[in-house]
């Protein structure tokens, strides 16, 4: 793959997570939507809040969203092999609201780690680093909308 192609994917990946998480590029979210700007009017009664028949409340599907990304990161460049306890990554239920700026700004954190992450790709050539990075993407859109359904609820 050469240089060219590898600057479109970066492009393109970047563009899908700043979708998600940032701003609406036109790809599948309305304007207002991100997961940032989603998370920026929930407060941590609500991010706490246990809806009928669920057992995940949005701060956990937050903790969830940056848990995955970081193992996933972890396993695209190799530092994490084996298994993952998924178990763990749901472990967080009702927060404070110190807790729930904490997860807000510890997603936040990530999402820009991830970013660096990106950028820092010189070849889109790996298909662990390729399939990885869509992979976060579909998982942190997943989460977006999950969010969104239980703000409205």
């Amino acid at each position: 793959m050469d240089k060219k192609d590898s600057d479109m994917i970066r492009r393109e990946i970047r563009t899908l997570l700043e979708e998600t998480f940032a701003s609406h590029h036109g790809a599948y979210t309305d304007k207002g939507t991100s997961l940032l700007e989603t998370l920026a009017g929930i407060d941590h009664v609500l991010a706490s809040k246990r809806f009928p028949g669920l057992k995940e409340t949005i701060a956990g599907h937050v903790y969830h969203t940056r848990f995955y990304i970081v193992v996933l990161e972890e396993y695209i460049t190799g530092k994490r092999t084996g298994k993952t306890d998924w178990d763990d990554s749901w472990v967080i239920g009702e927060v404070n609201e110190a807790e729930w700026a904490g997860l807000r700004d510890a997603l936040k954190d990530e999402y820009a780690l991830l970013m660096d992450f990106i950028d820092g790709v010189e070849t889109w050539g790996n298909e662990d680093y390729f399939g990885g990075s869509i992979a976060i993407i579909a998982h942190c859109a997943y989460h977006l909308g999950a969010i969104r359904q239980l703000k409205e609820f």
